[in-house]
């Protein structure tokens, strides 16, 4: 679903926002406060709405339990820091073929890796334990809240120099 949605989102991604009227930048701060949202809940291992889901989520779930399509596949794989950094790295590939090529072989080669450290995650969780776990969590969002607020003030700076 992740994959799924990543690879919609880079075939149709800029038409997507010039129908909206939104532009580049506003997609920046965008994409990076809905980032920070999720890394201030890493930091403070807190679950909201980004995370956990909505009582008619959970209804509709009640007779399995697959975390597949939320929150792993969205937000967490396909998320506002995923679905932003590809389009940025689109935007940079200034529609050259190959440098397009490259990139969504990237996508393909993280989610392969991503997908290799879900199925082997009961392994590497009973290897760090929990408290391992946490911290790296932790660890990881700071890094995330570096990267979401880094992504809002290029967004700004970029928008006041070059317009929306």
């Amino acid at each position: 679903i992740a994959a799924f949605v990543l690879l919609f989102f880079a075939i149709s991604g800029f038409a997507l926002l010039r129908v909206l009227g939104i532009g580049l930048s506003a997609f920046r701060i965008a994409g990076g406060i809905l980032l920070f949202l999720l890394a201030i809940d890493m930091v403070f291992a807190r679950h909201s709405g980004l995370r956990s889901t909505t009582a008619r989520e959970t209804e509709e779930a009640r007779g399995r339990n697959d975390i597949s399509v939320f929150p792993l596949g969205i937000p967490l794989i396909a998320g506002p820091g995923a679905l932003t950094s590809l389009l940025l790295m689109l935007s940079a590939a200034h529609g050259r073929l190959a440098a397009i090529g490259l990139l969504l072989g990237i996508l393909a080669l993280v989610l392969i890796i991503t997908l290799t450290v879900l199925l082997s995650s009961s392994r590497i969780l009973a290897l760090m334990g929990e408290t391992g776990a946490n911290v790296v969590t932790r660890l990881l969002g700071v890094l995330l809240t570096a990267l979401a607020v880094q992504y809002v003030l290029t967004g700004i700076r970029v928008g006041l120099l070059h317009g929306p």
